[in-house]
């Protein structure tokens, strides 16, 4: 079968295509004649924890249709339609995780099936299993326009919360006020915290979400409600280190945590995979949400669409079309 890989050349991310063998279901999991696969950042760029190792067959999340399904896998059948986390979507057929599989929405088409699943589990994991967004309560999110930035707006519909996001792109702000953001902040610039308290009447976002890096740490932090909640997602600046002022975190009992799927056990895996299906999913079967897709591309054009992430044009998710 055809596969694209991720290989580290120079300090650089680089796609290979190669020949592989078909992957062989193990116990527990399933493999899948992939539709569609989505690019996410972490994966692509080399740095701190994400990328994994000198090379790896790339893609983490697909849609297609169940091909082979391994030992003790009860929920899903030979020709069912799934989306979820995956291993090798770039390619023509990839391994799922039984815990990982999620039906594909009928409503959905296949590009928008496969820009669903990692971006928003990861969403779902920073904005509610960990964050704890409730109804009324303000949301933050840097780069807002990135797959788990659109992804996090969304969720903050269905729970009833508000949210802002930051962007240095006018244009790029004005599409996320059609898919539901309620107050954009025009800065690429960690000098947002005054906008916040002046959108949330002085008391600051409940929750904030950190897809930049060390350059916005800082000023999220002076961004916050009291009890507010901060979770780091990504590295665009590929800054990792960053001042923190304990003294406020102290008295205003900040919790600071993070989001990333590296080190991630399969229990805590397939826990925010349950949360995101039982809280998140119905909303989009229903069509109160729907991903957004930003740019499809054909399976053959994978580079091109990784270019196309790297010039950071995206609002939504990049993805490729397999089949």
């Amino acid at each position: 079968m055809k596969s694209y890989w991720i290989v580290t050349k120079g300090h650089q991310a680089m796609l290979e295509r190669r020949e592989v063998p078909i992957p062989q279901p193990q116990p527990g999991q399933i493999v899948i004649a992939v539709r569609a696969s989505a690019l996410n950042r972490g994966e692509l760029f080399v740095g701190g924890v994400v990328h994994g190792g000198p090379e790896k067959l790339g893609g983490n999340e697909a849609a297609g249709v169940v091909h082979a399904v391994g030992a003790g896998v009860t929920h899903v059948n030979a020709g069912d339609e799934v989306m979820g986390r995956a291993r090798g979507g770039f390619a023509d057929y990839a391994i799922l995780e039984g815990h990982q599989v999620l039906r594909k929405p009928p409503r959905l088409s296949w590009e928008q099936a496969a820009a669903t699943p990692l971006s928003f589990i990861t969403a779902y994991e920073a904005v509610i299993q960990y964050g704890r967004l409730t109804k009324g309560e303000w949301m933050l999110v840097t780069g807002a326009s990135a797959g788990a930035g659109v992804a996090a707006i969304q969720i903050a519909q269905v729970v009833g919360a508000r949210s802002i996001g930051t962007s240095g792109s006018q244009e790029k702000l004005a599409k996320l006020k059609v898919i539901g953001l309620d107050v954009g902040i025009h800065t690429r610039a960690p000098d947002f915290a005054a906008a916040v308290r002046d959108a949330t009447g002085g008391a600051g976002a409940d929750v904030a979400v950190n897809l930049v890096g060390g350059s916005m740490f800082p000023e999220l932090v002076r961004s916050l409600a009291r009890k507010g909640r901060l979770a780091i997602v990504g590295y665009v600046d590929n800054q990792h280190h960053a001042d923190i002022d304990l003294s406020a975190v102290h008295a205003n009992r900040f919790e600071i945590f993070g989001v990333s799927n590296a080190r991630a056990t399969a229990e805590e895996r397939a826990e925010a995979t349950r949360g995101f299906a039982r809280d998140i999913l119905p909303a989009i079967e229903s069509g109160q949400i729907t991903p957004v897709v930003d740019k499809v591309f054909r399976f053959e054009e994978l580079p091109a669409a990784k270019a196309h992430m790297e010039a950071n044009a995206m609002v939504g998710k990049i993805v490729v079309r397999i089949s």
